[in-house]
C-alpha cells in the first residue's frame, strides 16, 4: 500500500495548496487517491474531499495509539492507488513527542515531503532544507517541494538538493490561485464558489511542475505496519443518531460517523438552518462544531428547530454538543455589534466573541461525576480552538494541557455533554459505546425497537 506525507516547515507555508494540487493532478491522471490529515483539523480534509470526491480522514497520534493509526490508514486507504497524508503545522511540531506529522511518518513508516514557501528567500532555502534533514537522526524526509518559487531560482535549488542528497520534487510557481482564510484557518471548501475550478487549475500546475511519477515511486518505500482493519462489535439495537450538518455545523470527523455506524447506529443528517425539526426517529443528537456565529440570525429565526432541539434535550435524548453546537444549545449568541440572537436555550449562558484565541490545542479532561460520556475520575482526550467564550462553560470536567494549565469545562448530565472541547471517538471507543447504548436505551423507553426501524 503506497503512502506519502506532504508536510511543511510551518503553518501557512502552502502545504494544503500543494496537497490539493497533487491530489487533483492524480485524479486528472485517472488515479484514485485517498487522503488524510495529520492532527485534529476539520477544514483541510474538506478541501481534500472536494478534490477526490470521497471523505478525507484524520490520523492523530495524540488521540490514537500506533496500532489504531495504522489500522485507520489501512482501512481508509486500502482501495486507493496511493494515500496522500497532509501534515500539520511544522513537520516536527508536537506535544511530548505525539501529534506531529513526523510522528505519523514514524508510526506508519511513510516517507515525507517537505513544502517550503520560498517567498523572500534565495540561498537561505538551502539552510532551511539542511536544518529539516538533520534535525532528527532519521528524518524520513524523502524530498522537497517548493511553493512560490521563481523560475529563475530553480537551477540553484536543484543544485542545493543534489548537494544535500535529497530529491527536488518540483515546485508551484507564483499564481493568482488563492484560498481565503479566517481566524480558525482557511474558509471552508463549500464557501468557495469556484473551488472545483481552482483545484483543477492547481492540478494542471502540479502536473507541469511537480514530479508526480517520482512521488508515486517514493510512496512505495517503507513497510506499512498492518493489513488489518479496526475491529468493532456492533450492539444489538440500531439507534438513530441525528447529526447536525450544514454551513453552520460542518466540523464533523468522517471517522466518528464511521465508528457510530460500526457500532450499529443509523445516521440521520439534518440542517438546523433549513429543517423545521430534528429527524422524527432520532434516539440521539449530535450538534457538531462549525460557525453558528456566521448564521446566528438565520438560526434564531428558525424557531421550530430551536423548540424541537430544546424539547429533545428536555426529554432526556442523549445529546453531544461540541463548540459551535454548544454555542447553539446556549441561551444566546452575542455578536460584535452587541446584538444578541436567541438560540435553543437548553443550557444557560450567553456566548460572545472575545476577539482573541481563548483555548487552543490538545487537552485531557477528567470527569467530576458520572455523565453521558464517562464515569467519575475517567479521562478523555479532546482539543479546543476557539475565539468565543461563554458566561457558562460548565464545570463537569477539569481540562489540563501538557504544560499543567487547567480550567473547568463541560455542562454534563446523565444524558448530555455540552462544551467547547471536541472529541475524536477512536481515542476512546468506550466513550462512543457508552453514548450509543444510552441512545438505544432512550429509544427503548420511547417504544422504538429494532423491528420498528426495519419496516
Amino acid at each position: 500500500m503506497r503512502s506519502i506525507i506532504i508536510a511543511g516547515t510551518h503553518s501557512g507555508c502552502g502545504k494544503t495548496t500543494v496537497t490539493c494540487a497533487i491530489l487533483s493532478a492524480m485524479r486528472q491522471r485517472g488515479l484514485a487517491p485517498s487522503s488524510f490529515k495529520c492532527g485534529p483539523d476539520y477544514i483541510d480534509p474538506m478541501f481534500h474531499s472536494k478534490v477526490i470526491g470521497v471523505d478525507s480522514h484524520n490520523l492523530d497520534s495524540f488521540f490514537c495509539d500506533d496500532q489504531t493509526i495504522n489500522s485507520l490508514l489501512f482501512e481508509n486507504g486500502k482501495n486507493s492507488d496511493i494515500s496522500v497524508i497532509e501534515g500539520v503545522m511544522g513537520y516536527y511540531d508536537d506535544v511530548n513527542g505525539r501529534g506531529s506529522a513526523y510522528s505519523i511518518a514514524e508510526i506508519t513508516d511513510t516517507p515525507a515531503v517537505i513544502v517550503i514557501n520560498c517567498k523572500g528567500m534565495s540561498s537561505s532555502i538551502g539552510a532551511v532544507m539542511k536544518g529539516f534533514l538533520t534535525f532528527k537522526p532519521n528524518s524520513r524526509i524523502a524530498g522537497f517541494i517548493f511553493d512560490r518559487l521563481p523560475h529563475r531560482l530553480c537551477g540553484m535549488v536543484r543544485e542545493i538538493c543534489s548537494d544535500l542528497k535529497t530529491e527536488f520534487l518540483g515546485y508551484l510557481p507564483v499564481t493568482d490561485i488563492t484560498v481565503e482564510s479566517r481566524r480558525l484557518g482557511l474558509v471552508t471548501a463549500d464557501e468557495i464558489d469556484d473551488i472545483i475550478d481552482k483545484t483543477s487549475r492547481l492540478g494542471k500546475l502540479a502536473e507541469e511542475y511537480i514530479d508526480i511519477d517520482k512521488l508515486m515511486e517514493l510512496a512505495d518505500y517503507g513497510e506499512k505496519k498492518t493489513t488489518e482493519e479496526y475491529s468493532i462489535a456492533a450492539i444489538n439495537e440500531k439507534p438513530t443518531i441525528a447529526v447536525a450538518k450544514d454551513e453552520a455545523f460542518c466540523f464533523i470527523y468522517a471517522d466518528n460517523i464511521r465508528l457510530l455506524e460500526k457500532l450499529g447506529c443509523e445516521i440521520a443528517f439534518f440542517s438546523p438552518l433549513r429543517d423545521k425539526t430534528i429527524p422524527a426517529n432520532a434516539d440521539g443528537l449530535i450538534l457538531s462544531g462549525g460557525y453558528p456565529e456566521l448564521h446566528a440570525k438565520e438560526l434564531s429565526e428558525n424557531i421550530s428547530m430551536r423548540k424541537s432541539i430544546l424539547e429533545a434535550v428536555k426529554s432526556g435524548m442523549p445529546t453531544i454538543a461540541e463548540c459551535g453546537g454548544f454555542m447553539y444549545l446556549s441561551s444566546a449568541i452575542r455578536l460584535d455589534d452587541n446584538v444578541s440572537y436567541e438560540m435553543a436555550g437548553a443550557v444557560s449562558g450567553e456566548v460572545y466573541d472575545t476577539g482573541k484565541l481563548q483555548r487552543f490545542g490538545y487537552i485531557t479532561m477528567t470527569a467530576h461525576e458520572d455523565n453521558l460520556l464517562c464515569r467519575k475520575g475517567e479521562k478523555l482526550k479532546a482539543h479546543e480552538f476557539h475565539y468565543w467564550d461563554s458566561t457558562n462553560c460548565g464545570d463537569g470536567f477539569t481540562a489540563e494541557k501538557s504544560d499543567g494549565r487547567t480550567w473547568e469545562c463541560g455542562i454534563c448530565s446523565d444524558t448530555m455533554y455540552a462544551g467547547f472541547p471536541h472529541f475524536y471517538f477512536y481515542s476512546d471507543i468506550g466513550t462512543a459505546e457508552r453514548f450509543v447504548r444510552k441512545c438505544a436505551e432512550y429509544g427503548g423507553k420511547n417504544g422504538k425497537t429494532k423491528a420498528d426501524k426495519t419496516h
